[in-house]
């Protein structure tokens, strides 16, 4: 696991390997202008590393806004759609109000996706289910 980008709120890391998964874990709030920035510059090393797989780790993951989760529906689900991404792991937020919101917009997207989404209570699991193709 390499740490490519280290920030106050979030932490984003690679696993290389056959079926590279890029991992990206919320250590707290983001102000809407961050989140929609780092949300990108993750987009961004997703597409240089030709991650096959996302790991999300909502858990600490402070508020969102209601528009900001449209917005990732369509700026950053959409894009790894058309990128190929296999296989998307999120552990949901510990936050009750938040688990409901997020897991309002993933229920959504997951109409018009092709990935996989699938939730996880253990890192481990997530990542171990993230990194097997097919």
């Amino acid at each position: 696991m390499r740490t490519l980008l280290s920030l106050p709120y979030l932490h984003v890391y690679l696993h290389a390997g056959p079926m590279p998964v890029l991992e990206l874990e919320w250590l707290g709030y983001a102000p809407s202008a961050d989140f929609r920035a780092v949300a990108l510059q993750a987009l961004a090393l997703s597409q240089q590393h030709h991650t096959r797989a996302w790991v999300v780790d909502d858990r600490r993951l402070g508020a969102v806004r209601p528009r900001d989760l449209e917005w990732v529906e369509h700026a950053i689900l959409a894009p790894l759609d058309q990128s190929g991404l296999l296989r998307f792991a999120q552990l949901e937020p510990l936050d009750a109000l938040n688990r409901h919101i997020i897991g309002g917009m993933y229920a959504h997207a997951q109409l018009t996706l092709s990935f996989e989404v699938q939730n996880f209570d253990d890192i481990n699991q997530a990542r171990a289910w993230a990194a097997t193709p097919g």
